[in-house]
């Protein structure tokens, strides 16, 4: 079954922790929604789930619910900040990384089934480089990687971008400088990270923008409440809004790939052939 509008699905993701990517990914998917796209926010930290805590939602059941047949994933879904729908994660990872034949397909039918309810798929992934955050990098349509200016950020930034270029075949990958003092570090930051992929890697790097250091964000996450809600009109939140709105602009492929069954099916596949499953 074949969902009847193409879907665009994103992938955020940082090679490291503390680089706010989850607090960036929960930004843009309410940022989205308010340019009236039907936006669902997938917590794909599938050991460390965050999304919910982050935004203080009660979480009754998760994803691995909907593989042991018990709930449909429109019963999973939560309601979100902004009109926004979450998906959360579950701890219970082994329970995710030995999928059976069976669990396979609930899965793929599951996505299927609420494909005509989204226009946007944002895919927080775990930080790191292991097998599950390249299996839902590399099943997403885009790649968008969080840095900040921290030298280790650019080291693990560039080693995850390496791994997926190299070994799994990810050309294009966009860049989000986050917690930058000007736009100026913004801007240093990617042709630091530019120029050693340009040398080493066979990868397109495009600078998607920067989010300025704001006090505002540590105010939304003591609320728990997204920084758009908390502080609309504050430096960090335009320039999100901003970002959404370049995010908006990029063509969904019409074709398979465009559809949220490819994705699922993607993942699968890519978590099967590293032994993941």
């Amino acid at each position: 079954m074949n969902s009847s509008h193409p879907i665009k699905v994103v992938a955020v993701t940082g090679g490291k922790g503390g680089v706010g990517k989850t607090n960036v990914s929960v930004n843009l998917s309410v940022a989205l929604a308010e340019l009236r796209r039907r936006v669902v926010l997938m917590d794909a930290d599938l050991g460390l789930a965050n999304v919910d805590v982050l935004l203080g939602l009660k979480v009754k059941h998760t994803i691995a619910d909907v593989l042991d047949g018990s709930h449909s994933l429109r019963d999973v879904l939560l309601n979100g900040p902004g009109g926004i729908k979450v998906v959360p994660a579950t701890s219970g990872v082994q329970q995710l990384t030995q999928l059976t034949p069976h669990e396979h397909a609930s899965l793929v039918h599951a996505f299927s089934d609420i494909s005509d309810q989204l226009d946007v798929l944002v895919v927080d992934t775990a930080a790191g480089i292991s097998d599950m955050v390249v299996s839902f990098v590399r099943a997403s349509q885009e790649v968008i990687v969080v840095v900040c200016d921290e030298p280790s950020s650019i080291t693990d930034a560039y080693a995850l971008m390496k791994l997926l270029n190299k070994e799994h075949n990810v050309f294009r990958f966009r860049v989000i400088a986050n917690m930058t003092r000007t736009a100026q570090e913004g801007r240093l930051l990617f042709e630091k990270l530019n120029t050693v992929c340009d040398r080493f890697l066979d990868a397109s790097l495009q600078y998607l923008g920067h989010v300025p250091f704001d006090e505002n964000v540590r105010k939304s996450v003591q609320q728990r409440r997204p920084l758009l809600e908390v502080a609309p009109r504050s430096k960090a939140a335009i320039a999100i809004k901003g970002l959404a709105e370049k995010i908006d602009s990029w063509q969904v492929q019409s074709g398979p790939r465009g559809h949220l069954e490819f994705f699922i099916e993607r993942l699968l596949q890519t978590a099967n052939a590293s032994g993941m499953y």
